[in-house]
């Protein structure tokens, strides 16, 4: 008999696809019953698990990754450019989003046809070039140069350029020549990754950045040097009070060899450093090579001008790394908190630990902290202990980025409660278990 079946992956830059796709034939084609075996593999990427949260257009990218050093000369563009089209070899569909709009690297280390981004009129929604198969958004392609201005103009010329660009063809487009800093539109089109390199610093634009977009993890850049790391800490510290997971570090011009040594110009240890004091689970060394800061000026980036060398491998266990940490904390991230019906209560699960516990609906409601519940002046609690009845049950529970969880209730209200929150709401003890009938 000839079997065909369809494997759909959670992500088509799974980077074990293929032992998928040949165990699933070796496993079938081993049933006696079976003459030929027909494998097709394909991909439904999982939503963003807070879309609900989100303007319409970023509803449809399903990971946000932000590249990020908080100091200036690291190579962090180099990283971000070479790791949205490693993800691109792999499968995915991939944007790449430069928010340095001081000094904007992406018009110099890539050349598509267009460069100018568009505008439809019609949507008044911002057409992203192209080139190789990524969608690219960058200030050095408005046709403006490098800006001059303050920082919140700055804050919302990136607002305007990440929230207002579409990733699918639009139907008339012009150049942009002026920012509406007013107008609000969305980004459109489905994207399983947008690459975001970050400007360094942890001011103004670094926030705005963290708080439009939900991001769903960081890669750190660094240098050998003592400089380096305490400026990246900086960083990380950031991405740790935003509840951003920082996956993986990566070490920039290392060492290089010569007369069959190895040499350390720059000193060792700011990247070891950066992951024994953080936890960062990845460590990732770049050498020094002419090859890589020359496909930088040339337009071509390394891992497409020599994608079976050397850095194009450290830039693809990068990519698996980036894929699967993405995967792990998106599942951490949707079955952090859940109702359990059988016994009536929250179950809690916090990202990043093995802890669980239960709360009680109606202890987790009246421990709401908002405006409506407490009031913003005084602190005087507005909502009462009667108000709630012990009975209540949520109708929805949606996770909101790294920290947080949308809870809905019969009466209409939604309430944010973030983890460290519900870490210290007063737990239930005495839960009932599961029989495995039940479970």
């Amino acid at each position: 008999m000839d079997v065909s079946f369809r494997l759909e992956l959670t992500t088509p830059a799974c980077p074990i696809k293929d032992m998928f796709e040949q165990k699933a034939n070796e496993v079938v084609a081993a049933l006696p019953w079976v003459k030929n075996v027909n494998v097709t593999m394909s991909a439904q990427p999982a939503k963003p698990v807070f879309a609900g949260q989100l303007p319409a257009g970023l509803q449809t990218i399903s990971n946000i990754i932000a590249v990020s050093s908080c100091k200036g000369g690291v190579g962090k563009s180099t990283v971000a450019v070479n790791l949205a089209y490693t993800l691109t070899g792999m499968g995915a569909r991939v944007g790449l989003f430069d928010a340095d709009v001081y000094g904007p690297s992406l018009p110099t280390m890539v050349s598509p046809e267009n460069r100018l981004l568009e505008m439809n009129p019609e949507k008044r929604s911002i057409i992203p070039t192209e080139y190789l198969g990524v969608k690219l958004v960058s200030f050095g392609f408005t046709g403006q140069g490098r800006a001059i201005m303050r920082g919140p103009m700055v804050s919302g010329v990136i607002n305007q350029l990440l929230t207002t660009t579409e990733c699918v063809p639009g139907n008339v487009q012009k150049p942009i020549h002026t920012f509406n800093l007013r107008t609000v539109i969305f980004l459109r089109g489905e994207l399983d990754y947008l690459v975001i390199d970050m400007p360094p610093g942890t001011g103004d634009i670094q926030l705005t950045l963290c708080q439009v977009v939900p991001l769903t993890a960081a890669v750190i850049v660094t240098t050998p040097q003592k400089l380096a790391f305490i400026d990246v800490a900086k960083g990380v510290r950031m991405f740790s009070k935003l509840k951003v997971p920082c996956v993986a570090v990566v070490e920039n011009m290392c060492h290089f060899d010569a007369d069959g040594k190895r040499y350390y110009p720059f000193g060792k240890g700011s990247g070891s450093q950066v992951v024994q004091q953080f936890g960062i689970p990845h460590l990732f060394d770049l050498p020094i090579r002419p090859t890589l800061s020359a496909s930088g000026d040339s337009g071509m980036p390394e891992v497409v001008a020599d994608p079976q060398g050397e850095i194009a491998q450290t830039f693809q266990n990068l990519g698996v790394c980036v894929v699967q940490q993405c995967a792990k904390i998106r599942q951490q991230v949707s079955t952090a908190v859940s109702y359990d019906k059988f016994i009536k209560a929250i179950r809690v699960k916090v990202p990043d630990s093995e802890e669980e516990f239960f709360l009680h609906p109606a202890t987790v409601r009246r421990n709401d902290r908002s405006a409506q519940s407490v009031d913003e002046w005084t602190g005087e609690q507005k909502l009462q202990y009667t108000d709630i009845p012990e009975d209540i049950e949520p109708e929805e529970i949606r996770p909101m980025g790294n920290y947080a969880v949308s809870i809905t209730w019969p009466d209409g209200f939604s309430q944010i409660a973030p983890y460290d929150q519900l870490q210290t709401i007063e737990r239930l003890v005495d839960v009932p278990q599961l029989t495995p009938a039940q479970a």
